[in-house]
């Protein structure tokens, strides 16, 4: 018997804040991207597909994974911040003034290097992606599991799956309701 895990990033955030916001600027933006719902465009008919196979649905505790989880038209049986995404660390910097997520992407190069401020760093994160791929796995014993999780911690967790002896089988990239497939074969 295969078990299956399916680790699926959520939709596109709906975020109204644009313009460019300086390094002290982004706690708010962070948090203001961290409560945001995703937008009322319908899931990708491949997404919903997939999603349908699933005998158990969990999701982070984000409000956008949990959005995600109802525009597939499921209930989640399992929600958990253990799935959320990493955190941003953020600065004091009033200049450069820079996009969001241009910002976004230095501080995540920024934190992966070691700079963590006064969030999660990445060796606390890898633990917490260790941590939620074993629940995935414990899971994957009633039937397919679907993660309706985000893409840096989906791939943390994804790490983990494969270093447990999970093999990958389809990955379609990072964007937004991207997934990635994992088994292990049972004899």
């Amino acid at each position: 018997m295969n078990r299956e895990i399916i680790l699926m990033r959520h939709g596109q955030p709906n975020l109204t804040m644009l313009g460019k916001v300086s390094l002290f600027e982004m706690k708010h933006w962070i948090e203001h991207y961290n409560l945001s719902e995703i937008t009322r465009q319908p899931a990708p008919q491949a997404s919903m597909q997939l999603a349908a196979t699933a005998r158990v649905i969990v999701s982070s505790s984000a409000p956008r994974a949990l959005s995600s989880v109802r525009a597939l038209c499921l209930q989640p049986t399992v929600v958990d911040p253990v799935f959320c995404e990493t955190q941003l660390p953020h600065g004091r910097w009033r200049l450069p003034k820079l996009s969001g997520f241009t910002w976004a992407f230095i501080l995540r190069i920024s934190w992966l290097c070691g700079f963590s401020g006064t969030v999660e760093s990445a060796r606390q994160a890898r633990l917490r992606a260790g941590k939620a791929a074993r629940q995935l796995q414990d899971l994957s014993s009633a039937g397919p599991v679907l993660l309706l999780g985000h893409g840096f911690m989906n791939r943390m967790i994804g790490k983990q799956l494969e270093a447990n002896g999970w093999t990958r089988q389809i990955r379609n990239g990072n964007r937004y309701w991207s997934t990635v497939v994992y088994q292990m074969n049972q004899q």
